[in-house]
């Protein structure tokens, strides 16, 4: 396993939302297995968003102040903005994938996704804990 992995928005939805115990199993071995956990603002963005959206406000804020507890919260600053912006060019993406990308390559991590988009982006090393 990877010492630095930064987890997109697709690890927290399914690791929240999931009822598949062997998958919930696997997310965890990952998580226990990675030294250094991070996560852009963006992605805490969506989570707080969708949380807030299907559970309300306060199951939002419980999430959120998890993943600020036990991963690094990255910021959107003006390298990351600017990589951003040329990954989405080049590639057609949705401006949060792009920061989320992005942010991967500037942490030189290991993004943890299973999201399409991120297959086609060079110098982007991507993995999902299930196959």
């Amino acid at each position: 396993m990877p010492e630095r992995s930064t987890y997109d928005t697709r690890f927290f939805i399914e690791y929240f939302y999931s009822s598949d115990s062997d998958l919930l199993r696997k997310f965890k071995e990952e998580l226990r297995s990675v030294r250094e956990r991070m996560v852009s603002a963006v992605t805490v963005h969506e989570i707080y968003r969708i949380s807030l959206e299907r559970e309300g406000r306060e199951v939002a804020i419980l999430r959120s102040e998890a993943i600020r507890r036990d991963f690094r919260i990255v910021d959107v600053n003006y390298e990351v903005a600017v990589r951003s912006a040329e990954l989405r060019s080049r590639h057609r993406i949705p401006m949060a994938d792009s920061i989320i990308a992005a942010t991967a390559q500037i942490q030189k991590s290991h993004l943890v996704s299973d999201d399409p988009h991120f297959k086609e982006i060079e110098d982007l090393r991507t993995r999902w804990p299930i196959k």
